[in-house]
């Protein structure tokens, strides 16, 4: 996979005793006795203990995910497979006949990525074309640079960035002496590579255990979807993954949490209308005990102006501290890509609630116009917090590493 998630440490091998299941605690010593332990920390432990070691908190299908050490067992066989060795010779010839080179391999989500890219391509194809158009058999003069400006308002680029870019440009053109409005195009889109690459960062899954992820945005914006597509991107680095329903306010928030537990056979922890700390709480406490690979859990969406529910996710945040030191270790944000400029407003407001680690930009398939993006990287470059993820769609694979080179084309051409 593409960029999407950097492993440090190779997976131990299996041994015969360890078929790859994580052990699993016995019933009496579940959520309820690692909950017991979160008094100081929430505030009525024993109701949300009881609640979370219920069989509503953990759906009966589910199951830990595959982990690694089945996978990394699986490799040296396919390695002995995969290398033929040299034909012998019956008889020595005079000069053996060279074999011919192997051609790199194309890595394995090459398919699924173009066709990711496409339909990227395609959702951002209306900020696409306003720019080309500019581009075709016109000459490199000032009208050029003020319909520059206007199309890159309307892609949602916003005052600052736009002026910052063509103050830029004009120097470019300046010093190199461009004359082809192609020149320029390449140029522009060099340049939005150049602000755009900072934001390009993979996620270090392997530097904690369990890797704690925190997954906060405002109602709508994807991010149960999200988490769950994430899941199964974690399932075939060969982590398993444990969930929390955090989010208790929205209705069906748990049940469509539990819909994606299910599909990718991994465990949710989950309690009706309970306290969000105490269900991060819990889900901890029992990623740690069952040696799990990721921690994910869910808060509910609200708005950055309704300062008492961003006051509930510091909360929040604090307790998982209690559950882990060091945790959380991914404070991830998701952003609807239709929110154009707004999203500058939740990065803000939510950087300074939690301190984000990283963002998950949703919905680029649809009416999104993408320079909100550019003016992100450009207003945050003394502290700029990574993209990790963009989604075109509602599938898995929908879901993949943000590329600063493979944006800016899929926005300039």
């Amino acid at each position: 996979m593409f960029g999407f998630l950097r492993r440090k440490k190779t997976p131990p091998p299996a041994s015969p005793s360890d078929p790859g299941q994580s052990p699993a605690i016995p019933a009496g010593d579940s959520l309820t006795g690692l909950a017991g332990a979160a008094g100081d920390a929430v505030g009525p432990s024993s109701e949300t203990a009881s609640a979370a070691g219920s069989p509503d908190a953990v759906p009966g299908p589910a199951r830990v995910a595959p982990p690694g050490p089945v996978a990394a067992a699986s490799q040296p066989a396919a390695s002995q497979t995969a290398s033929p060795s040299p034909s012998p010779s019956p008889s020595p010839s005079p000069s053996p006949s060279p074999s011919p080179s192997p051609s790199p391999a194309a890595p394995p989500a090459a398919p699924a990525r173009q066709s990711w890219l496409a339909r990227l391509s395609a959702g951002l194809a209306r900020t696409r074309g306003n720019l080309a158009s500019l581009f075709t058999g016109v000459k490199v003069d000032e009208t050029l640079f003020e319909e520059l400006e206007t199309a890159l308002l309307v892609s949602d680029a916003g005052v600052t960035t736009t002026t910052w870019l063509l103050g830029k440009l004009r120097e470019q053109v300046r010093e190199r002496k461009l004359t082809e409005a192609e020149q320029v195009r390449a140029c522009l889109k060099s340049l939005l590579v150049e602000l755009l690459t900072p934001l390009e960062k993979p996620i270090d899954i392997d530097r904690a255990q369990p890797l704690v992820m925190m997954i906060a945005g405002v109602n709508g914006a994807g991010k149960t979807t999200s988490i769950g597509k994430l899941t199964r991107h974690l399932q075939q680095e060969g982590q398993s993954v444990l969930l929390a329903a955090g989010d208790t306010f929205r209705a069906a928030a748990r049940e469509q949490l539990e819909q994606w537990g299910a599909r990718h056979e991994v465990e949710v922890i989950a309690q009706q209308g309970g306290d969000p700390a105490a269900v991060a709480f819990d889900s901890v406490s029992a990623g740690r005990a069952r040696h799990t690979g990721v921690v994910m859990i869910d808060t509910a969406g609200r708005l950055p102006t309704q300062l008492h529910l961003m006051e509930e996710l510091r909360k929040v945040k604090r307790v998982i501290g209690k559950a882990m030191e060091g945790a959380p270790h991914e404070i991830l944000l998701v952003l609807d890509g239709n929110t154009g400029q707004n999203m500058l407003a939740q990065v803000s407001a939510f950087d300074d609630a939690l301190g984000l680690t990283g963002l998950i930009v949703t919905k680029l398939d649809g009416t999104a116009k993408g320079g909100a993006l550019a003016a992100l990287a450009h207003t945050r470059r003394d502290r700029p917090i990574p993209v990790y993820f963009i989604g075109v769609g509602e599938a898995p694979e929908d879901l993949q590493a943000f590329s600063a080179d493979e944006f800016a084309s899929a926005l300039i051409g």
